[in-house]
């Protein structure tokens, strides 16, 4: 495996576990480390105002308890499966001996992938589940909702699917709070410098949703285009709660543009592409990274295949369903940690994977965090991560983030879709 690392070549668990089995220190030995644990919390107790140095909520001697929102039912279902990925994780991580001595248990709550649920159900995970940490939700508007919640609380926002500039520009005044997807300006821009290199003379339509997704992936391609010939001649944009986006995609086509930008999610994407071809619209295709599932692109390719081959996206993971990874001892962890811990999920649903992703992160996280664990020492830890070793990421994929750096993904690849699979079309890219 190309991210694996350590000595021992049959394991294929990655470093975040290696200390998990390890036994207590002796008494002399956990002072000293009570003692730099204290004094690392007070050297951030300018930045994390309100953190306790021992028993906070969510710790105790042999358990940790994180919690989070996803979309399990409702409009983005399709995201939901991030959840049940990344608890499966975390359960084989258990079998193991948790980490540091600890297990992991991971509670969520199906948000429907509403707002005004996703700040109940974070309220219910502070205040009566005493979760240590929020990790893994799910969607820009939703995390943006519990932010200041979880600011003024203290409490770790962690690893967040979300790429928005607006979630993680501020890390100043939001110190407790990390997204895990690569910016969504940094993919928008990739799109327009992939057009300058390959059809400087492109003329743009661009479907967006109305949103921080949607705006920020529009303002990145504008800016990489400036004054070098591609044009945008067109815009039109939708509200998550729309039924459709027929009249969208035809003002779109009207424009005359030969480029269409889907920066969207997956029930809108697959209607643009549906109606594009209705219209006998063929533009050069480009789709928002959040919306490349195999099962979303199996639909739009099996409706418009003359549209989906050749579209481009970013990307990060590895793919467990492409005869690439076939190989890859992370495939075959993959499958076996679900079939043991998720027996209802389905492999072939990156989703699942995602989830496996940003759960090995919080792993490493953890460990990094010490057997001295608090909320304190754990976004510390969150904000001292430099690895290219998560072996679900693509080979070379970095995970970076610092005091001043809210955004864990640093890299990506451009990949073009030859209506099989995803080829990888460009080598490692900056994320920012």
């Amino acid at each position: 495996m190309t991210t694996s690392s350590g000595p021992r070549s049959r394991d294929p668990f990655p470093p975040a576990d290696r200390d998990s089995r390890t036994t207590a220190a002796p008494r002399r030995s956990v002072i000293r480390k009570a003692v730099a644990a204290a004094v690392a919390a007070a050297v951030v107790a300018g930045a994390f105002a309100g953190a306790a140095v021992a028993d906070d909520p969510g710790v105790s001697a042999t358990a940790v308890l994180i919690g989070g929102t996803a979309p399990l039912s409702g409009e983005a279902a399709a995201f939901g499966a991030v959840a049940p990925g990344a608890k499966a994780y975390f359960d084989w991580v258990n079998t193991r001996g948790g980490v540091n001595g600890r297990t992991i248990e991971y509670r969520y709550y199906d948000d429907a992938y509403n707002p005004a649920l996703t700040v109940q159900h974070t309220r219910r995970l502070v205040e009566e589940d005493h979760v240590l940490a929020i990790f893994n939700a799910v969607g820009t508007t939703h995390n943006l909702a519990i932010r200041e919640y979880l600011t003024s609380n203290g409490v770790p926002q962690l690893f967040s699917a979300d790429g928005s500039e607006a979630l993680s520009a501020s890390p100043g005044r939001y110190p407790w709070t990390i997204g895990f997807l690569a910016p969504y300006r940094g993919e928008g821009a990739t799109y327009g410098r992939d057009l300058v290199a390959t059809a400087p003379r492109a003329k743009v339509a661009v479907l967006l949703e109305n949103s921080e997704l949607g705006r920020d992936m529009e303002r990145g391609l504008a800016r990489a285009i400036a004054g070098r010939g591609p044009k945008v001649v067109a815009s039109e944009s939708y509200e998550f709660t729309a039924a459709d986006v027929f009249s969208q995609v035809a003002k779109l086509r009207a424009s005359g543009a030969d480029t269409l930008m889907l920066l969207a999610t997956p029930k809108f994407v697959i209607q643009a592409i549906m109606v594009a071809h209705k219209l006998g619209w063929k533009p050069r295709l480009y789709i928002a990274s959040v919306s490349i599932e195999p099962g979303i692109m199996a639909i739009a390719r099996t409706n418009a295949p003359e549209l989906t081959n050749g579209a481009r996206s970013i990307a990060f993971l590895k793919n467990p369903n492409d005869p690439v990874w076939a190989k890859d001892p992370v495939v075959a962890l993959y499958r076996s940690i679900l079939a043991a811990h998720a027996p209802a999920a389905r492999p072939t649903d990156v989703y699942n994977w995602y989830g496996m992703t940003v759960a090995w992160t919080m792993i490493e996280t953890l460990r990094l965090a010490g057997r001295e664990l608090t909320r304190a020492s754990l976004i510390k830890a969150a904000r001292s991560l430099d690895t290219t070793k998560n072996p679900f990421l693509l080979p070379g994929i970095r995970i970076r983030t610092g005091p001043s750096d809210s955004r864990a993904l640093d890299t990506l690849y451009l990949y073009r879709y030859d209506n099989k699979e995803w080829v990888k079309a460009s080598g490692l890219l900056p994320a920012r």
